[in-house]
């Protein structure tokens, strides 16, 4: 784990401490989860939806008929 320092002013600092406190938990614990939902939320949000990436790869399949490709490759399976 890597240590940092960062600067609060005395009304977040407060704060952190009665969070810490409610919880029973360290204050670095607390900010190490505050960072860790940070970062989930922030994935979440520059996740490209569905739509994107159908939009993305579209018209990328240069073979004809993509289905009737899938069903070929498929049909080899059941020749096993």
């Amino acid at each position: 784990m890597v240590r940092t320092v960062i600067s609060l002013d005395s009304e977040e600092k407060a704060w952190l401490d009665e969070k810490a406190r409610e919880t029973g938990k360290p204050m670095t614990a607390v900010v190490r989860e505050a960072v860790a939902r940070y970062r989930a939320q922030d994935a979440k949000r520059n996740k490209p939806s569905l739509a994107m990436l159908l939009e993305r790869t579209r018209g990328l399949w240069k073979r004809g008929d993509g289905l009737a490709w899938q069903r070929k490759l498929r049909g080899e399976w059941d020749k096993r």
